[in-house]
């Protein structure tokens, strides 16, 4: 690889002399102002922008999740821009307790264009943009430092103008575009420029917006960069700081929870983060990142799928299945290892919950590999183990009793277990749950030719332990030397068609051989589970005693 066309161009020097990072060690607390630019940012790095419908949907969306600051366009850029623009004001779409921003670039024609769009609004706030890098001055537009100064001058004093003459509420944003990799000393020049223009105060605050455009340098050093701006700003009381991370190093996250640390207030990003290039920040991890420590985000992510299908559809883009939080498979398992902590966190989880008498969804969560309660954003626990080659005894185990409630003893786990595994070797591919279920049936439920065979005089309803002893008693006189090693009985889920399941191990000439049976009494199910186990053990009735007589199918064996 041609890694001598790299350099390793160093950050920005911060001026002045080196200070320690005591944001390293201030730990977040609340969730920070969410800003949504999916309708402006992340509409323009779509293949196919949003029409009128999908902006209109993607908004509404915004709106129910709890969004109160929400860019929703460029209108100087296309007239769908425009026209959805009008729409949301004319209509009287934007709620009382939701602020509408606009972009625009930092041309006459252009902030003239972004203030007709908002005509009439009782509030907004015009976003202006420039960029203001190096490489942005001399390649991109080949201007000077006073020159790029005069650009966001000018810019600034006709927002003022325009504002004045606009009646409502028009409050101000900039941002200098590629903040960083800005001389830092400029960068501070120009937002202190800005803000003296539109005469921010703490009751009418300028929102200084630092955009990371293109991820250069690593998330500290971001963080780094804003907390000398929090430090250094003229009217830092009158501003509110605000962080647009980009995510070309796939880091915009930490970037963003370590820029907060050393200062911001605000974050500008995008749901699963849509974006120019590699994307915007994600405002749902973000969030669901301080809701699994447990700090309210302040934003209504409890029904994931749904603001997932929403934004699939309006962007027409796919979140993919590794997505923190959002992903098809980000709870799921299908390791061994793994698997079994999450059931054994699990069912610790339900133990503790019965002996408070409370729902499990009413205590602390704390269960291994799994960060949050997949329930409590909407998702289930269906999908949470999975079974392939990879997977062990705790994970077929989990897909029974989560599937038909059928809680098998450990040494049974394991039996059963090896079988699947040679299944899963052999073909290579996932077994989805019906398909170890009708296996775990057909291998452990089947009386087959035992099917009829009962116990003479046993009466229906016989203790489990009873009707156990009763049926081996009558199968050791037709020749069988068979007794109970082991007997287990609990309830069976509704999915089994039965109400009791039973796990017999029973010893065929001093050979242990298991059957699992399922019945309408705990007394069936015994004699179910023995019939399967003597099946099973290849035992057959000896020629001189009687044959087992032929009957229909025990309750449960179905």
């Amino acid at each position: 690889m041609p890694v001598h066309r790299y350099r390793r161009a160093a950050p920005q020097e911060l001026p002045g002399p080196g200070t320690p990072r005591p944001w390293l060690d201030r730990p977040l607390d609340r969730a920070p102002l969410w800003s949504s630019v999916d309708l402006r940012d992340g509409n323009q790095a779509l293949a196919n922008p949003m029409d009128l419908k999908r902006k209109r949907t993607m908004f509404d969306l915004l709106v129910r999740l709890g969004l109160k600051d929400i860019e929703v366009g460029y209108p100087s850029a296309a007239e769908t821009e425009f026209a959805f623009v009008r729409h949301l004001v004319t209509g009287g779409h934007v709620p009382d307790d939701v602020v509408i921003s606009v972009f625009t670039a930092a041309r006459p024609d252009a902030i003239d264009r972004t203030f007709e769009a908002i005509r009439g609004a009782d509030r907004a706030v015009v976003h202006l943009c420039h960029a203001t890098a190096c490489l942005w001055r001399e390649v991109v537009f080949r201007m000077t430092p006073s020159e790029v100064m005069k650009l966001a001058r000018d810019g600034a004093e006709r927002m003022v103008r325009l504002a004045d003459r606009a009646g409502g509420d028009i409050r101000f944003e900039y941002s200098p575009e590629t903040f960083n990799v800005t001389e830092p000393g400029f960068a501070l020049e120009i937002a202190n420029t800005v803000a003296e223009i539109v005469d921010a105060t703490p009751e009418r605050p300028l929102t200084l917006n630092l955009p990371s455009t293109v991820e250069m340098h690593a998330p500290d050093v971001f963080a780094d960069q804003i907390a000398w701006m929090d430090r250094n700003l003229d009217r830092r009381d009158a501003i509110i700081l605000s962080v647009h991370p980009h995510n070309d190093r796939g880091t915009a996250v930490a970037a963003a929870e370590y820029a907060l640390a050393a200062g911001a207030d605000r974050v500008e990003g995008t749901l699963f983060g849509n974006g120019e290039r590699t994307g915007n920040v994600d405002l749902v991890t973000l969030a669901l990142n301080l809701f699994s420590r447990g700090i309210d985000p302040q934003l209504d992510l409890s029904d994931l799928p749904a603001v997932r299908q929403t934004v699939e559809e309006c962007t027409e883009m796919a979140v993919p299945p590794r997505h923190p939080y959002a992903g098809d498979l980000v709870f799921t398992a299908f390791s061994g290892t793994h698997q079994d902590a999450i059931s054994k966190g699990l069912a610790h989880l339900r133990d503790q919950a019965a002996s408070a008498g409370r729902a499990p969804a009413e205590l602390p969560w704390d269960v291994p590999y799994l960060p949050i309660d997949p329930q409590d954003i909407g998702r289930s626990y269906e999908a949470i183990i999975r079974v392939n080659s990879q997977s062990g005894k705790g994970g077929i185990a989990y897909v029974l009793r989560s599937g038909w409630g059928l809680d098998l003893p450990v040494e049974l786990r394991v039996e059963f277990a090896a079988a699947i595994q040679q299944v899963t070797n052999a073909t290579g591919a996932e077994l989805e749950p019906q398909r170890i279920w009708d296996a775990f049936r057909a291998q452990y439920c089947d009386p087959g030719d035992w099917a009829g065979f009962t116990a003479p005089g046993a009466a229906p309803g016989t203790d489990p332990g009873e009707a156990a002893d009763a049926l081996l008693a009558a199968a050791r006189e037709r020749g069988v030397y068979a007794g109970t090693d082991r007997l287990d009985h609990d309830g069976a889920g509704p999915a089994t068609g039965a109400a009791h399941a039973c796990y017999a191990r029973i010893l065929v000439e001093d050979r242990p051989v298991w059957g699992v049976g399922l019945g309408g009494t705990a007394g069936a199910a015994a004699e179910n589970a023995v019939l399967s186990a003597l099946h099973r053990s290849g035992a057959r009735p000896q020629d001189n005693a009687p044959e087992p007589q032929p009957a229909g199918p025990k309750e449960g064996t179905r």
